[in-house]
């Protein structure tokens, strides 16, 4: 891959550095004085990759950004900037840039970046035609529709290890009519799980039935399940989910009498009513879940070993959410907003003090007690920041210093322990929910966090603080102004 660079700087001795950089590592590239020198050059090609300085004569380099991916918004911009540029940096971020350097830089650190930027490239082209050869097929990959808005698979979000193993198998097994056993705690999103592996196999045409035994009295579950003869069939689960699906939620709560109904089922596809003389043929395919362990309820003598064994061909694990909580800023985002809409409203926003708080929290209720949570926030906050105060007082006390659940580190798989290491869990999670303008969020709280902490321990004593801080009285007055502190 030998990929075309556009640098673009009004100083001419940044020019000659990265003219001899780029010779020297065989990179192809072009030199421009002016954004408009480079906006004209564009009629004509297309780069990989564009550097450039943010502050020029005529087009600085945000307006630049802006020019430049009104026609090719899939062109990686490496920003330039002096150190005192940074609030400039930021902005860049917001527009769309995908690194900024630092004056002055290390020029191989330059160079280590283009190169990243310019796989990038790569990389975006061939998701784009892939994307587009899946449109033109007509045929959508299992993950993406997980993701699709309006759809009850939404909520099947994630990019940790585990959800993208989770994606894996619904893509593998979809197309198949064996069985399906779901593990999983309550609220991990089971029933989301089932219902895509229906949609995307060869049934989907035809009907999803959810039977959840947890919420049926035992003596129930045999006349819902298999129907009565001398009642309306019709209105039993097996004859409603004819040549589709049945989705057994908690089949450890199926009573014994019915699990050897459903053993006749998977072994002879045919089903038996209450009072029937004959048994009746069935196409249907089950997925079961459960929120315990099978093999300790058959050492119990509560579970039937052979429709264990019949149902778990193919197994799935939900992991809890405790277990991939850098999961949680994307599905936080995606309740909230699915919750504006519901409410008629505008999108809250946590804040990075309640999104670290947030990834402690055990979460006992899973992705449902979340889902859950952002609804309560959507109605109860009234501003559009969503502060540590606003959490519900069981969230608050969930998270005492006597029982702290640790973050994990999704690159080192650590316990974190310190406030750095829980700081890149934040910013890990940050850039894998996809969002640009962290920086921006992150170091005004971060300094209000400092200063409000700081005049609390002093009682308010901005001078004595301003010297606990390092700053001048001069610099803390003005953030007190700035970070809106009362």
């Amino acid at each position: 891959m030998n990929p075309m660079i556009w640098v673009i700087d009004d100083d001419a001795s940044i020019r000659f550095v990265f003219d001899k950089a780029l010779d020297a590592n065989s990179i192809t590239h072009r030199l421009f004085e002016t954004g408009e020198a480079a906006l004209e050059a564009l009629e004509q090609e297309t780069p990989d990759v564009i550097v450039s300085d943010i502050k020029m004569p005529g087009i600085d380099g945000l307006e630049l950004i802006k020019r430049v991916h009104e026609i090719d918004e899939n062109i990686p911009f490496i920003i330039m900037t002096a150190h005192s540029d940074l609030t400039a940096a930021i902005d860049a971020y917001e527009e769309g840039s995908f690194e900024y350097l630092p004056k002055p830089f290390d020029i191989e650190q330059a160079i280590s970046v283009i190169r990243r930027a310019a796989v990038h490239r790569v990389n975006m082209i061939q998701m784009m035609n892939q994307k587009a050869q899946e449109q033109a097929s007509g045929s959508v990959s299992p993950m993406e529709a997980a993701h699709v808005e309006g759809t009850e698979e939404a909520e099947i979000i994630g990019k940790s290890p585990a959800m993208q193993e989770v994606f894996k198998f619904i893509g593998r097994i979809s197309r198949t009519d064996l069985p399906v056993l779901i593990h999983g705690e309550v609220g991990t999103g089971r029933s989301q799980v089932a219902k895509a592996l229906h949609n995307h196999g060869e049934r989907k045409e035809a009907k999803f039935i959810s039977l959840n035994l947890a919420s049926i009295p035992p003596e129930m579950v045999k006349y819902e399940l298999f129907g009565d003869i001398n009642k309306d069939l019709s209105q039993c689960a097996l004859i409603k989910a004819e040549g589709g699906t049945l989705f057994i939620s908690e089949i450890s709560d199926l009573p014994m009498d019915c699990q050897n109904r459903i053993l006749q089922l998977l072994q002879k596809q045919e089903f038996s009513p209450i009072g029937a003389t004959e048994p009746i043929h069935a196409n249907i395919r089950i997925i079961a879940s459960t929120s315990h362990n099978l093999e300790e309820k058959i050492a119990e003598g509560t579970f039937n070993s052979d429709l264990f064994y019949r149902l778990n061909i193919i197994n799935i694990n939900i992991p809890p959410l405790r277990d991939r909580n850098n999961d949680i800023p994307m599905l936080a985002k995606h309740f909230l907003a699915q919750s504006a809409i519901d409410s008629h409203t505008e999108p809250k926003k946590l804040t990075s003090e309640v999104l670290v708080f947030l990834c402690r929290l055990p979460w006992p209720g899973n992705v449902r007690q979340l889902k859950n949570l952002c609804k309560y926030l959507t109605i109860m906050v009234t501003g559009r920041d969503i502060q540590l105060v606003d959490l519900p007082s069981e969230f608050l006390h969930a998270n005492t210093p006597q029982n702290k659940p640790a973050v994990t580190n999704a690159v080192t798989g650590k316990e974190n322990s310190s406030w750095q290491e829980l700081l890149r869990a934040w910013v890990d999670s940050k850039l894998k929910s996809g969002e640009h303008d962290i920086l921006a969020e992150a170091v005004p709280e971060f300094e209000k966090i400092m200063l409000e902490t700081t005049l609390t321990f002093t009682g308010n004593h901005k001078q004595e603080s301003a010297k606990l801080l390092g700053w001048g009285r001069n610099t803390l007055t003005r953030k007190i102004k700035e970070l809106n502190i009362n």
